[in-house]
């Protein structure tokens, strides 16, 4: 009763990177509260899932296998969901904010008429008053998240209704495992008394899945661009560089909003967020939405023509100068060095 639940996604045998983020987060918030991290995972042939979730904190593990429960469908998942949460009423849930969890947690909160976060980029507990009716709060998850374009930061609590719900984007939360040999409880759920035949009228006659050719979130250096690249064609300086050095390319909004290059390259708080080894900031300004997304990189190198911009605050290394000239002899040199 009252614990912190995970939703694990279970895509193509395997838990999704952005469950094991949040458990390593849920377990934080559980040892805040003085309560236990439950997950739930919902698929087929679930074997085995128990030894990957119960190394990241798990207390309890609810399990719903079943063969209509794969590949996942909005309704019997919601079904499973609503129907356990009744019943073990968490005080907080939280969902990667995927294809998956903006379909799933929405029908959630709406049948627990619970209210839901969407895209946090931080979950913190903490106490709040309310002065209009002179109510204090304790122990309230506040959901901080980007808004109004990501110009101020907002921090949004929901005092009354339970649970608690937010969903947060894959690579915003460090993955930790807690301890290899923990073991979770298992609770293995009887779906058929959640389920009835409506929730499966709708019938996946064929599914076909395409995986992104670009991978920032894995990627060990990263060469980024903003609106200061200037051109479409200055940001294929950025890829010869790239191509160089074994790096992928990324850019800030602004760049991607010039049409510089496609949006899947997209860095920052409505982006993908990163952490490689190297990070080389080409013409970024280094507004707080791009600076959310790349601030835990190890090293970061900035190359602009304003020796003021904000990002040089947080650059292990700045080069002032034209980007024109500059890439064209970073490719030179390294690979002169290389040979």
């Amino acid at each position: 009763m009252n614990n912190v639940c995970v939703y694990c996604e279970y895509e193509e045998g395997k838990i999704q990177d952005v469950s094991f983020e949040l458990l390593t987060k849920g377990r934080s918030l559980a040892n805040q509260l003085g309560c236990k991290l439950e997950a739930l995972v919902i698929g087929e042939n679930l074997e085995g899932v128990d030894k990957e979730v119960s190394k990241y904190g798990t207390d309890i593990l609810f399990i719903a296998d079943d063969k209509r429960l794969y590949p996942y469908s909005t309704l019997p998942h919601t079904a499973v969901a609503v129907g356990l949460f009744k019943e073990t009423r968490p005080q907080i849930v939280l969902m990667g904010a995927t294809s998956i969890g903006r379909d799933l947690g929405p029908r959630i909160s709406s049948s627990l008429v619970s209210g839901l976060t969407a895209d946090c980029t931080e979950l913190e507990i903490g106490e709040y008053e309310d002065k209009k009716v002179g109510k204090k709060y304790e122990n309230l998850l506040y959901q901080i998240r980007p808004a109004f374009g990501g110009n101020i930061i907002a921090w949004i609590v929901n005092p009354d209704n339970r649970p608690q719900m937010a969903t947060v984007r894959e690579g915003v939360m460090k993955k930790e495992m807690l301890n290899e040999n923990h073991q979770a409880q298992v609770v293995h759920i009887e779906v058929n008394k959640y389920l009835n035949d409506a929730d499966f009228v709708v019938k996946i006659i064929e599914r076909q899945m395409e995986e992104s050719k670009i991978n920032l979130k894995n990627a060990p250096v990263i060469i980024s661009g903003g609106y200061g690249v200037g051109s479409k064609e200055n940001f294929d300086l950025l890829f010869e560089l790239a191509h160089a050095i074994g790096a992928e390319v990324g850019a800030s909004r602004a760049a991607i909003d010039a049409g510089f290059v496609e949006k899947g390259r997209q860095i920052g708080q409505t982006g993908v967020t990163v952490r490689p080894k190297l990070y080389i900031a080409c013409g970024i300004s280094g507004q707080i939405q791009h600076i959310a997304g790349m601030q835990e990189s190890a090293m970061v190198i900035s190359i602009n023509n304003d020796p003021n911009a904000p990002i040089n605050k947080i650059a292990d290394y700045v080069i002032n100068g034209d980007i024109a000239q500059i890439v064209p002899k970073m490719v030179k040199y390294y690979k002169k060095n290389v040979k």
